[in-house]
């Protein structure tokens, strides 16, 4: 059993941070806790991929504990004749890292350091690293810009050359594979990862930063598009029209005011969205001009340098982009390369590191991500023109989450992504109020909604709205779950489903829970936003779907009845009610472990579990946690996210007949794609079942 993955270059390049960020996902699905490890690094500055693995993967290790040596330190003691002692400093080095982690992802020497010819960077030093920390080596190819049959016959070489010299391999890749390739057959799997423009492709901070350029215009998220091309204007207007592509840097003299302005304007008109404008020569804009640009809120960067166009061209054309923790949007963009590419699944099991019995926090958020991939489902977004959602949008369909459809007026939503800089690539758009579905929805909406009075005509202006409308499209078909809320009331989103929707046959109730993420466990709590004073039966109700939530994210059940009292230790018509609850889960659900009534420090701690209810199976050790009502659930996650710095992923309703999802209106980025993966789970299951 390997603990460790060992991903080496066969030849310079071959761009290793998008290998070495899908291996590490992979392995953080199965361990609580990964490592990352480089054998050489830079003298002077962090090293960048050690730096974002150890971020991104919550390494809590200094970055100077990751690695070996420098390759300063090396080359000298290799000069020295004095080899097998650098080998022995890095395997030291490597076994401290080891001892602290259950899985290690080692990111081996570059081939296109400078040094001396004495610089230990060939093959055969990663090959006997590999083989003394015991560890299984993925070599990579690089593909870019080369044939198909040369990219074969390098991954050939590339299994027998690290065979040959005694190493385990576990898989060979080629990356940034520019045309499509047939596979060589190799006694271990073969797979091409194509080129990915907005993985390779630099920003515009970056290649900011590279000359050394001036801000005269935009914001962080204008500095964090990627440049795909560039573009010198220098010719009059109509040339530049005709010549702007996708994702260019336009680049023009700063005295040209007409060419400035033209290309604003044509990336507000959405002719083409470009990346951004850098001025060249020293030149400064008429401020009116730039007053003039600003008003067009086109959300584009404009630098200004000092060299002229030919050189600024020459210095940007040499920048290549990487994954950094400064610009996620390229993390995403490269795991789904992977993902997509590569066989997870049985990389998994041909690594066998033994899983983690206990569910921490990285392992919870990966595995979402995962399980909603094997199982695509189609979502529907109401909330189509908020920012967050399009960035969620992008980085669920760069990872392969979801099929999504966005609700808005397409020409506000194409606005919205051009100011952003954010693909969409095949996301549907529509909007309720032209959309052909709507005469559909509100025949449906009127019948359904009779007994309350509700007309064809009122129908028509209420399925309008955006949150009626997607319920209604997970109630036809058209989408298999909805997320909303992120702009929405709880009310706002769930109120459609409970008229639409409707609860499953055998749940009196529909409830939700939050998966509360604490450092070192994942715990579930219900019901904290839906029901203010549930009785015994709709309690018993929350408890066991609670329960089945649970077991189906992947956390063993051990349900904790909460109330003030454990056992018969108190009394009033409280502990009555979850007592009642209690026994009513135990008759329908004896398959459950179900503790109750039980108060939070006994459900949590063992030694006060041992003190209050000494024989429990429960007791000490609850992972899901119910509250007798709203008032106290709602305080309590909240004191918990807020006191104990946990991350509470939900409300995740439950019971309903289609799923459909609240977000928080404070909710972020990585809370929505945590809740649409969720969702489409949750989807997949219903179906399954």
């Amino acid at each position: 059993m390997a603990r460790s993955v060992y991903l080496t270059s066969v030849g310079s390049g071959g761009g290793k941070s998008t290998i070495a960020l899908g291996l590490a996902e992979l392995l953080s699905r199965q361990v609580g806790r990964i490592g990352v490890f480089r054998p050489l690094v830079p003298d002077a500055v962090p090293d960048p991929i050690l730096a974002l693995l150890s971020e991104r993967y919550r390494v809590e290790l200094p970055l100077s504990d990751l690695a070996g040596a420098t390759y300063a330190e090396a080359a000298a003691l290799v000069a020295d004749g004095r080899r097998e002692e650098l080998i022995s400093i890095v395997v030291e080095r490597y076994r401290a890292v080891e001892r602290q982690c259950p899985a290690v992802v080692v990111v081996g020497s570059d081939f296109d350091e400078p040094g001396d010819p004495a610089h230990p960077r060939e093959l055969a030093f990663n090959a006997r690293l590999a083989t003394e920390f015991g560890s299984v080596v993925v070599p990579v190819v690089d593909g870019y810009e080369q044939e198909p049959t040369a990219v074969a016959a390098a991954m050939r070489g590339a299994y027998h050359d690290v065979a040959d010299l005694g190493a385990t391999v576990l898989a060979v890749i080629a990356n940034r594979v520019s045309e499509p390739m047939t596979l060589p057959e190799l006694p271990v799997p073969a797979y091409a990862i194509p080129e990915v423009p907005s993985v390779s492709a630099p920003t515009v901070a970056e290649v900011a930063a590279a000359l050394g350029a001036t801000l005269l215009a935009g914001d962080d998220a204008a500095l964090g598009r990627d440049v795909l091309d560039f573009v010198v204007g220098a010719a009059h207007v109509p040339t530049l029209l005709g010549h702007l592509t996708e994702g260019a840097l336009v680049i023009t003299p700063g005295d040209r005011a007409d060419l400035l302005v033209a290309a604003s304007a044509a990336h507000v008109a959405g002719q083409v969205s470009v990346a951004g404008l850098v001025l060249t020569l020293g030149e400064q804009p008429d401020p009116r001009v730039m007053r003039l640009v600003e008003g067009l809120n086109t959300g584009l960067a404009v630098l200004s340098v000092g060299s002229d166009s030919y050189d600024t061209v020459a210095a940007s054309s040499r920048i290549e982009g990487r994954p950094s923790i400064a610009n996620p949007r390229k993390v995403e963009a490269a795991l789904g390369a992977f993902e997509r590419c590569v066989d997870t699944d049985d990389l998994a099991r041909r690594l066998r590191v033994s899983r983690s019995a206990r569910v921490t926090p990285l392992m919870f958020e990966n595995e979402l991500i995962d399980r909603a991939r094997s199982k695509p489902r189609h979502l529907v977004l109401p909330e189509g023109a908020e920012e967050r959602i399009l960035r969620a949008a992008e980085i669920l369909l760069r990872r392969g989450v979801a099929d999504l459809t966005l609700l808005g007026r397409p020409d506000d939503i194409a606005r919205r992504t051009r100011e952003l800089g954010i693909d969409l690539g095949e996301a549907r758009l529509v909007d309720p109020a032209t959309s052909g579905w709507r005469d559909e929805f509100a025949a449906e909406y009127a019948r359904l909604r009779a007994h309350r009075g509700v007309t064809a005509e009122l129908a028509h202006d209420i399925v309008a709205q955006p949150n009626y409308f997607g319920t209604l499209m997970v109630a036809a078909g058209y989408a298999d779950g909805m997320v909303s809320g992120a702009t929405h009331t709880t009310a706002a989103t769930i109120r459609p489903a409970f008229e639409i929707i409707r609860t499953v046959p055998e749940v009196s109730v529909a409830s939700s829970v939050f998966f509360m993420l604490l450092a070192d466990r994942v715990l579930v709590y219900g019901d904290c936003a839906v029901n203010r004073d549930p009785d015994a039966a709709q309690l018993a109700d929350i408890a066991i779907s609670s329960a089945d939530t649970a077991a189906r994210f992947g956390i063993e059940p051990r349900v904790a009845m909460l109330s003030y009292s454990t056992g018969s230790s108190g009394a009033g018509a409280d502990v009555e009610k979850v007592a009642a609850a209690t026994a009513l889960v135990r008759e329908r659900r004896p398959d459950l472990l179900v503790e109750g009534p039980i108060q939070y420090d006994a459900a949590i701690d063992p030694a006060v579990a041992a003190t209050k209810l000494p024989d429990s199976p429960v007791a000490g050790q609850a992972t899901v946690f119910i509250f007798p009502d709203l008032n106290t659930g709602n305080n309590t996650y909240k004191a918990v996210q807020r006191s104990a710095g946990a991350v509470a992923v939900g409300p995740v309703m439950q019971g309903l007949r289609r799923p459909v999802n609240d977000l928080s209106r404070g909710a972020t980025v990585p809370d929505i794609v945590n809740t649409v993966a969720i969702t489409a789970i949750q989807a997949a299951a219903e179906e399954a079942s």
